[in-house]
């Protein structure tokens, strides 16, 4: 068994597909194929079984994934600790965040990182907050970050910015015009009168709202929602096109309430932290350190004088 079969593995096995993991990895999808029969010959074991044109894992596929993932994860951390030897000239850095952080805050960091550090490569995986935290307590992503808290022992955060939640209809919604006219047509008591369009559950928008009902003694069972949607732009467009309020970062919004498609209603919501997490008892790559440091402000090499 090879890094490389397990590599390919990992990747049909994410994306129940040979075609698009073959693409993703830049591997010919004969080459992908071969990898995973030669997986299950050696081991007389059927990781995937095929019906008609899908692919989908067997028990034992399901069991061997994780482990997979684990090896990758450990044969990763080996190699960033020896181009941790070459300082910052040459290595990599993969980084996780949940969405509203991965489209909108993020990349101008990651920008700014790769004309200090060209010769670190940076990746980027994107999932919601329950998903980056598990990301980086197995080794996927040395550093996630997620909206609101952590409560995971194994992981050590600390805010690096803050965001704001705003509660916004589209423009014909009945609560649109008396807010385009500066009256306040809501608290938190009548937010049970409407229909809400919401992120899935384990995003950290949804988790935030769901706080501020129950601070309120509001049951967040009682809102009536219409949707449930697995992304920020998902949920913005259904909105936009009238199918009920919901309540999202303000970052996301910003051009559609420049724009008029959304409407804010004035309510007072708390604001949340951005986090950024990484494993209390993993080696700290300078690759790491210059992104924590860029994150406080501090360009600097932080593997000067080491």
């Amino acid at each position: 068994m090879t890094l490389e079969q397990l590599r390919i593995f990992v990747a049909v096995a994410e994306r129940e597909h040979v075609t698009r993991a073959a693409r993703d990895i830049n591997l010919t999808q004969s080459a992908t194929s071969s990898a995973i029969a030669a997986l299950e010959s050696r081991y007389a074991t059927k990781l995937f079984n095929r019906v008609g044109r899908r692919i989908e894992l067997t028990e034992a596929g399901r069991l061997f994934l994780p482990e997979a993932r684990a090896v990758l994860a450990r044969a990763a951390a080996a190699e960033r600790v020896l181009a941790d030897l070459a300082g910052l000239r040459k290595g990599s850095l993969a980084l996780a965040a949940s969405q509203t952080i991965a489209n909108y805050w993020l990349p101008p960091l990651m920008r700014r990182f790769q004309d200090l550090y060209p010769g670190i490569a940076l990746s980027l995986s994107i999932g919601n907050s329950e998903r980056v935290a598990n990301w980086t307590r197995e080794g996927i992503a040395e550093l996630g970050f997620v909206e609101g808290e952590a409560d995971d022992p194994a992981l050590a955060a600390r805010p690096v910015a803050e965001d704001e939640l705003v509660l916004v209809v589209g423009p014909d919604h009945p609560w649109a015009k008396p807010a385009r006219d500066g009256q306040s047509p809501a608290d938190l008591g009548a937010l049970t009168d409407l229909r809400w369009v919401l992120r899935e559950a384990g995003s950290g928008t949804r988790a935030m709202f769901e706080a501020a009902l129950r601070d309120a003694g509001l049951a967040p069972a009682a809102l009536d929602v219409a949707l449930e949607l697995p992304s920020n732009e998902a949920v913005r467009a259904a909105v936009e096109a009238g199918a009920g309020a919901t309540v999202i970062s303000r970052l996301v919004v910003a051009s559609a309430l420049r724009a008029g498609t959304l409407v804010r209603i004035p309510l007072s919501l708390p604001k949340r932290r951005f986090l950024v997490l990484r494993h209390r008892e993993r080696h700290e790559t300078r690759a790491e350190r210059a992104m924590l440091a860029l994150l406080e402000g501090g360009p600097d090499d932080p593997a000067a004088g080491a």
